[in-house]
Order: C-alpha cells, then structure tokens, then sequence
C-alpha cells in the first residue's frame, strides 16, 4: 500500500465496526450451515412432491367414486324392477289359448321393458345350455344328465343381470353333473 492509501484507512475507527465482521465464520462453519439449508430444502421439495402426488391420487379416486356412484346409481333401481320382469316371463310361459290377447300384451310391455334395461346398459343373463361359471350363475341344483357335458346349465329358473358389466343378480341355474 502506499503511503496515501495508509493514511486515508488509518483514520478509521475500527471501534465503531461492529464485532459481527470482525470475527468471520470459518469455511467449514459456512460449509456445513449451506449443507444443512440444502439438506432442509430437499426434505422441503419431497415433502411438496408426496403432498401433490397426494392430492393428486385423492383427486382421481375422488372423481372415480364420482364416476362408479353415477355409473351404478340404478343398482336399487333395477333390484326393485326384477322382480316384475321375473313375475312377467313367468306369465308368458303359462299361457292358454283363449288368452291369445292377454299374452301378445304382457309380451309387448315385456320387449319395451327389455328396451328399457337395454338403454341404461343393464344386460340380462340367461345361460341355458351354457357352461357354469359361479361368477354369474349361482347353482341352486345339480342333475344327472348324459347328453351334456358336465358342468352345464340345463334350466334357468331365475335369469341374471349385469349393470354396466357388474353383477346385480346372480342367474339361478340347474346344472348338469355326470352320471
């Protein structure tokens, strides 16, 4: 430094700095405060990452539970109604001939009943002559019979239904068992 330099810094009060600059952190202090700010951020940043994945996942089963309460909405609906096409078909099979008219009207509001579940997507199941399956048939009875292969539905006695492909009621079926 020059001499010009040295006089125009020695005129400064060096008791007036305060002792905070005076006394400096070392490197390894600066070195392990900086790591321990990085290591809080990033518990920080995963911590906002889990809460939005979160959030994220409550708001696609939020809005599925939205979806299955409208899509099955007409469970109870349907429960109520089958009853009524059961008491129907039943009608339509124990016919006389002098109630020709009678018949041909149950099986008309029958087709416009079927016409009905077919438009809110609700199938029936009638496995005659179809193999078991205890995922839509529930087996009330088994019987001997050689001209099918075992495991067969050999009569219906109550049809099933599907609401947008979820069982709403089991078909009740006979099956055929070896002899």
């Amino acid at each position: 430094m020059t001499k010009d330099h040295k006089e125009k810094h020695s005129d400064i009060d060096e008791s007036n700095i305060p002792t905070e600059l005076l006394e400096h952190p070392s490197y390894v202090d600066l070195q392990n405060k900086l790591t321990e700010a990085e290591e809080k951020a990033t518990q920080y940043w995963d911590r906002l990452l889990r809460t939005q994945a979160e959030t994220e996942n409550m708001q696609r089963r939020a809005q599925r539970d939205v979806e299955n309460a409208h899509k099955y909405a007409l469970e109870k609906f349907i429960t109520e109604l089958l009853p009524v096409i059961d008491s129907l078909e039943r009608s339509t099979s124990l016919h006389e001939d002098h109630q020709h008219s009678v018949l041909e009207g149950v099986n008309l509001t029958l087709k416009m009943l079927y016409g009905v579940l077919e438009k809110f997507n609700i199938q029936q199941i009638d496995p005659l002559t179809q193999p078991f399956n205890p995922e839509l048939h529930q087996a009330v009875s088994t019987q001997v019979d050689s001209t099918v292969p075992p495991n067969t539905v050999l009569n219906v006695l109550q049809k099933g239904y599907l609401l947008n492909n979820r069982l709403v009621r089991p078909a009740l079926v006979v099956v055929s068992k070896p002899g």
